[in-house]
Order: structure tokens, then sequence, then C-alpha cells
């Protein structure tokens, strides 16, 4: 079923955790409680085996090609089998991280062809966010709250010029689709976030209610 499917993206840091857990609640809030919550890579017991081997930064010999098709396999599961039956029903599904990431990450960050994910995106990923939440944040200060969590994973051991470039993609994608992304500034206290976040659910929710 369209638009059901809403998607927070972000750099390092960013806090797409706290935002979730804000959006999630919010949904509820608004009678919509029977939400799907998954993850990227992971959702699915495939995925969150490709996660392990994605993020464990012991492995240092994943070559950028790799990773995009890891990526790309794991989503292939996850959209097959949580994200397509649970639109399917009618049920709403919130995702830390989607196709955009693999834009941002690989895309941005990797050098990857953006012709090439697209192709990807088409085939196994299939369908597109109906709202994208970008929490947008400097790089420094991203890499800063990042490293204050603990051990790094080995995206987060990339240095910041990977990260800008991560940064870039994702604020390209979002000017060039408006109407699908709402762009919330990070770096605001945590409360003013979330705030921002809800809002944005708010406003869509509103509009899907009226428009159906």
């Amino acid at each position: 079923m369209s638009g059901r499917l809403i998607t927070l993206e972000g750099g390092e840091g960013a806090g797409k955790s706290t935002v979730l857990e804000a959006v999630r609640e919010r949904l509820a809030s608004r009678g919509l409680d029977d939400v799907v919550v998954t993850r990227e890579p992971g959702g699915t017991a495939f995925g969150e085996a490709v996660r392990a081997i994605v993020l464990d930064p012991v492995r240092k010999d994943v070559c950028p090609e790799s990773e995009l098709l890891l990526m790309f396999a794991a989503r292939a599961q996850l959209v097959r089998e949580v994200i397509q039956p649970a639109l399917g029903a009618g049920r709403w599904v919130l995702s830390d991280r989607f196709t955009d990431a693999s834009f941002a990450y690989q895309g941005g960050g990797r050098g990857q062809p953006l012709a090439r994910i697209e192709d990807l995106e088409r085939w196994a990923a299939l369908i597109k966010p109906d709202l994208t939440l970008l929490l947008d944040l400097p790089v420094a200060e991203g890499m800063a709250r990042a490293g204050a969590r603990g051990q790094a994973d080995r995206i987060e051991l990339e240095n910041g010029d990977f990260f800008e470039r991560v940064r870039a993609a994702y604020r390209a994608r979002a000017a060039a689709e408006p109407a699908r992304f709402r762009v919330i500034d990070a770096g605001q206290p945590v409360d003013a976030v979330r705030e921002a976040a809800c809002a944005a659910i708010d406003a869509y929710v509103d509009s899907v209610t009226r428009d159906a």
C-alpha cells in the first residue's frame, strides 16, 4: 500500500535512534500503533548476518563493490520478507535507513557510479520511501558524537573527507526530491530535533489521511 513507508537517514552521530523512537511514539499517538520498525542493514536474519560483516571493524578487505552488493542483498531480503508484506497488509513501516543510504555511503562515500546504484534500486529494492526524514549535521559534530559512543564500527572508522562526501550526497538527494524529503537540523537540542521530526510526521499523516 502506497504512502506508508517512512525512512530516517543521516550521517554518523545524527541521532537517528532517538528520532526513530519519537516518530514511532507519535504514530502510535495518532492511532497508528501497528507499525513495523526495522533497520538497515538488518531487519531479517539474513540482513543481520550481513550487518555483522559490513560493520565489522576487523574486515578491512571488503571492497566497495562487495559492500554495495552486500547492502542490496540485505535490502532485497528485507523488502520481500518484511516491508512488502507489511505494506500489503495496510501497515505502516518505519525504517532506520533505506536506499538513500547506499546513494550517500556507497555512492558519495565510496564513489560507486550512481547509475549502478539506480539499477540495483530498481531490481533489488523495488520500492522507494514515501517520506524520508534527513537528519543533517556538520560532519565534525557527528564524528564527535559517534566517537563518544564507544568502539567504532568499520564505517565509523572512515575519515572526515569520506563523511563530507556522504553528507553532500544526502543533501543533493534531498534537493532533487523535495516532495519526499524533510531536512531536519540535527544540530539543535535533542528536544527540538524530536519536535521537528514529529511535526513532519503529523503533516505527512494528515496529508495521507486527507487524500485517502
